[in-house]
């Protein structure tokens, strides 16, 4: 006579099925430890890496940040091309040399702004119009100083149409910015020393509407008196 099957509980049955997972995952583990040592090994060596790498550029941050601090004097002073080069017999590094060693770090990128706008002040628009455009900016001010110094050099390199579309993007780049009106003026400027008159009168009319407490809204009605002629 067939004994009836033992009815096996639940609880028997998650451990039986515990014991099987255990079993698989220890036999995958042992034909296997040898990828998974080589895993966290290589784990391991990223974050060791990642740590050296942050201490290394806060460290660069804060050289960049003495050296910039003692060459500001003849950026500030308008001696530009001191600023550019330093005073070595002074220890006093130049902009040039704190970007081409400390041009990741944060003052570094300070340092390359400067740097473009001493390049800019010196009429070398080419050097400027690099060094503007390598330039990587924290925060809405220096993006919008960025785009005008860009569009500033095309200007002086008599590439209106390209001026006036970079001045044009510096204006409405950010909402409410403080310089939007300037360089909405620049931008309607340009579009009219590039004969594209139509976008200039947009432009100073936009001024006149929006922007009617700003310096500039008092010349607009005479400029588009000018261009309507």
């Amino acid at each position: 006579m067939l004994r009836p099957k033992k009815k096996i509980s639940k609880k028997e049955l998650k451990e039986d099925a515990l014991i099987s997972s255990y079993v698989k995952v220890t036999g995958w583990y042992e034909t296997n430890k040898k990828m998974v040592g080589m895993g966290v090994l290589a784990l391991v060596v990223v974050v060791i890496g990642a740590y050296a790498y942050m201490n290394n550029r806060r460290a660069n941050d804060e050289k960049a940040s003495a050296e910039l601090g003692k060459v500001y004097t003849y950026y500030d002073q308008g001696q530009f091309q001191l600023a550019i080069d330093g005073v070595p017999e002074r220890n006093i590094a130049g902009l040039k040399s704190i970007v081409d060693n400390y041009g990741s770090s944060a003052s570094g990128e300070m340092a390359r702004f400067y740097l473009a706008n001493c390049w800019f002040q010196l009429r070398k628009f080419d050097e400027a119009l690099a060094a503007y455009e390598s330039f990587s900016p924290d925060g809405h001010l220096f993006t919008v100083a960025r785009l005008a110094g860009i569009a500033a050099c095309y200007e002086a390199k008599g590439d209106y149409e390209e001026a006036a579309s970079k001045f044009e993007k510096a204006a409405t780049v950010y909402t409410n910015d403080v310089n939007a009106a300037e360089n909405f003026g620049h931008a309607a400027a340009n579009y009219a020393r590039a004969g594209n008159k139509e976008r200039a009168l947009e432009l100073y009319k936009k001024i006149k509407k929006e922007f009617p407490k700003s310096t500039l809204a008092r010349d607009v009605d005479r400029y588009i008196t000018e261009l309507s002629i």
